[in-house]
């Protein structure tokens, strides 16, 4: 029997009678799921929504928010999730740039958006299908979308603003599809989902327990226990985190150490490596729990895992290739990497995407064509330098581009510079990342400052309300000049250098 070949196929198949959903008190079976994306599909085609048109979400985490996306793939669109951190002028970015046709939110997040829409909105409803608004914005011009576009994940990009990576139904298929099947996930697994359904991996978990008819219970993290708590309560069997929750978990979360954690199954990681004592940490406190640590990248969701059993035998290593995929690295001239030599991580396989929305240069940086199968599909060059082995599991070494991770996420230097030269504080201003055991890397700016201007307290604070939180540096050092290289432009190298130890 063929399986499912676009996203909507995966909520035709579970049991009517199954729970679906849970988000605080409220529950949601699969026929009552069903019957709620339905009203709401049918509310996006009455309001003019057509195959092809991007559709943007901007909810909390919630089964409205679920329910919305599963709609606007059921209206035959492509779903545009938008972090609900996001400030008004980010918003306004990532609708306008993939040229949304509407916007799904609530009243709340449509009030903080003031006036920031005021001028594209066209006409806001009310849907009880979701409790929410549905804005109608005007069509704008821009490129034909692919034919199987699903979905648009905004990333921060080495350089100016977000940039949308384009999914496609098959790629999110296949990738529901690889992860189940590793991770041996089934349908009596109740999967406590932590991250935020515009990231790869927690959609992933969305489409995944979907697909297996498992119960998926919703949970906005702001304490270790609650954490905790939700894993007792619900008798939870299956957690993905980033590196952040983990640290959460065992640094504050006393309720771990007196806590019944028998029903988790397995503990996943992806959004940055996870510092060795803080795995330690974890087998201690759940040593009946598979921890699985995985490697991936929005253009190409999720490259390498490393089985549990490996944890110990090989500390640090990102894993091995996940099923249906080949990763490898290749040197600067393009050949294959020898076991213990660097190399760019390359991935061929059924999850690479369909490249940027509307940014060809910046997609054939990414997307390359196959130097060992001219005529095949194009790869995924990742920017990050690792280290093969013998046996096929790989090593990270760094990255070959200026991005800066932190706490899960992706973040441009670039962006973060631009608001703070915006706020008048500086003449020049650098955004650097420090090492940080428990979030990966801690943004640090340093700046220049204006004579007789703002102070830079004030401008951290006016940066505050113009980004999203992991975007606002920890500190901002003031110098009298940045350190530049022979041609002038500004040495990020031996600034990061010469902070290693702050």
């Amino acid at each position: 029997m063929p399986g499912p070949t676009h996203v909507r196929h995966l909520l035709e198949g579970p049991a009517g009678d199954r729970l679906a959903l849970v988000a605080g008190e409220e529950r949601l079976t699969y026929a009552a799921f069903r019957s709620r994306v339905a009203a709401l599909a049918g509310h996006l085609v009455d309001a003019g929504i057509a195959p092809g048109d991007r559709v943007a979400v901007l909810l909390p985490k919630s089964i409205a928010e679920c329910v919305a996306l599963f709609a606007i793939a059921q209206a035959g669109a492509a779903f545009v999730p938008i972090h609900p951190s996001l400030r008004p002028a980010q918003v306004r970015h990532i609708v306008e740039d993939c040229s949304a046709r509407a916007l799904v939110t609530e009243p709340a997040l449509r009030a903080t958006l003031g006036e920031t829409l005021a001028v594209t909105c066209e006409t806001a409803s009310c849907e009880p299908a979701t409790g929410g608004v549905l804005l109608t914005l005007p069509a704008r011009d821009g490129p034909a979308p692919p034919v199987d576009l699903a979905a648009i994940l905004y990333t921060s990009g080495s350089t100016g603003l977000p940039k949308g990576v384009m999914l496609s139904h098959a790629n999110l298929i296949a990738g529901t599809r690889i992860v189940r099947t590793y991770l041996e996930i089934t349908p009596d697994e109740r999967i406590l989902s932590v991250l935020p359904l515009a990231f790869d991996y927690g959609l992933n978990q969305l489409l995944t327990a979907v697909e297996q008819g498992a119960c998926l219970v919703l949970l906005d993290v702001r304490f270790g226990d609650e954490v905790v708590r939700a894993i007792e309560t619900h008798r939870i069997t299956g957690l993905a985190g980033v590196p952040t929750l983990w640290t959460l978990l065992t640094r504050a979360a006393p309720r771990l150490a007196k806590a019944d954690l028998a029903s988790l199954r397995y503990i996943t990681n992806s959004g940055g490596a996870v510092p060795l004592e803080t795995v330690a940490r974890l087998r201690r406190a759940l040593p009946q729990t598979r921890i699985v640590l995985m490697y991936g990248l929005t253009e190409a969701f999720r490259s390498t895992w490393l089985p549990p059993e490996e944890l110990e035998a090989r500390p640090g290593s990102m894993g091995r290739a996940i099923p249906e995929t080949e990763i490898f690295a290749v040197t600067a001239d393009g050949r294959r990497t020898l076991p213990g030599e660097p190399g760019i991580l390359m991935h061929r396989g059924p999850t690479v995407s369909l490249g940027y929305w509307n940014r060809p240069a910046d997609t054939a940086k990414v997307l390359v064509p196959d130097p060992f199968d001219p005529l095949g599909p194009p790869l995924c060059r990742s920017g990050d330098i690792v280290v093969e082995d013998a046996d096929g599991y790989f090593s990270f070494v760094g990255r070959d581009d200026a991005m800066i991770k932190t706490s899960g996420f992706r973040v441009s230097p670039g962006e973060v510079e631009a608001a703070l030269m915006a706020t008048g504080a500086f003449d020049a201003v650098a955004v650097i990342g420090l090492p940080d055991p428990n979030i990966g890397q801690r943004l640090h700016a340093i700046g220049v400052p204006v004579e007789g201007g703002p102070p830079p307290e004030t401008a951290l604070r006016t940066l505050r309300e113009t980004v999203a939180p992991h975007m606002v540096p920890r500190t901002i050092e003031s110098v009298a000049a940045l350190a530049v290289t022979p041609n002038g432009k500004i040495d990020y190298k031996r600034l990061a250098v010469d902070r290693q130890d702050i």
